[in-house]
């Protein structure tokens, strides 16, 4: 009888405890992944061109890059340097002008204005409000590349590029935004990108912007979304995005892109106007 009642109080025992409630031995909420951090802007930019006064570009703004070496992409004509026949402003427009004329090997004169030594800024918000011009062989961009030399053996694409707005003539109406690193690039078909269409592309001025931040490159058009870079967090080949970058505005003409289907002569002068570009800071 002693062992039957050793037993049943086993039992009892054992029934008690298991109706208690087992407690995880580990918290989950602590594995609770924290959404991404939506970064702001201030109001008004720090830096800005509005293209008011005629003439030539602003010095103190914008410098030049110059020549006809191809630029990379075995493009076709020659930058000049504060030329105004190839940039100007006039009723507060900049216009980026690509002429068919020879200088040097070049068949071809255009502008390639930079901020770089003049404005060298990390993180922000770029405005541009442009009217992309149209034709068969022109390669109009707004972009950003890396002011110093921080990471890799190479300048590009080791130390990364943002295009903010590029179109290649042949396609028209179909813009482009994209990030190049040294393990996302067009060479080696990995680059990150996307693309969307644009009514009126030719005929009207639209809203061209990158929001850069630590963790994200976004772009739209008029204010739309249509692409996002997050920052993959694997390092600088990924994302070398951590340094400071410049503006560059330029019409190309030919090249490995632009000139796929060759270059109608029919289309010079060849006009990239752009009302004004803004750039504001990024909150804290």
């Amino acid at each position: 009888m002693l062992r039957l009642a050793l037993i049943a109080f086993s039992f009892s025992a054992f029934s008690c405890k298991s109706e208690e409630p087992v407690k995880p031995a580990i918290d989950m909420t602590d594995f609770v992944v924290p959404p991404p951090k939506e970064y702001t802007f201030a109001a008004t930019p720090f830096w800005a061109d509005e293209f008011e006064k005629d003439g030539l570009p602003d010095a103190s703004k914008w410098g030049y890059d110059v020549g006809n070496s191809g630029w990379g992409n075995n493009e076709l004509q020659n930058y000049t340097n504060a030329n105004i026949k190839n940039a100007h402003i006039e009723n507060g427009i900049l216009t980026i002008e690509a002429i068919k004329e020879q200088l040097g090997t070049s068949n071809y004169t255009s502008a390639r204005l930079v901020t770089k030594g003049k404005n060298d800024f990390l993180y922000g918000r770029i405005e541009a409000k442009a009217k992309i011009p149209a034709g068969r062989g022109n390669w109009p961009a707004i972009w950003m590349l890396a002011s110093q030399s921080d990471y890799g053996t190479q300048y590009w694409p080791d130390n990364g590029e943002i295009d903010i707005l590029e179109h290649v003539g042949y396609d028209p109406g179909v813009i482009h935004a994209s990030v190049h690193t040294k393990a996302y690039n067009h060479v080696i078909g990995t680059q990150k990108t996307a693309t969307t269409t644009l009514d009126k592309w030719d005929t009207e001025f639209h809203l061209f912007r990158v929001d850069w931040t630590p963790d994200y490159v976004r772009a739209y058009i008029d204010d739309r979304l249509y692409f996002e870079f997050k920052n993959p967090k694997g390092g600088w080949e990924q994302w070398p995005f951590d340094k400071k970058q410049h503006i560059l505005m330029n019409l190309a003409i030919g090249g490995n892109w632009g000139g796929q289907k060759g270059v109608d002569d029919t289309i010079f002068p060849n006009k990239f106007q752009i009302d004004y570009i803004r750039v504001f800071a990024l909150n804290p």
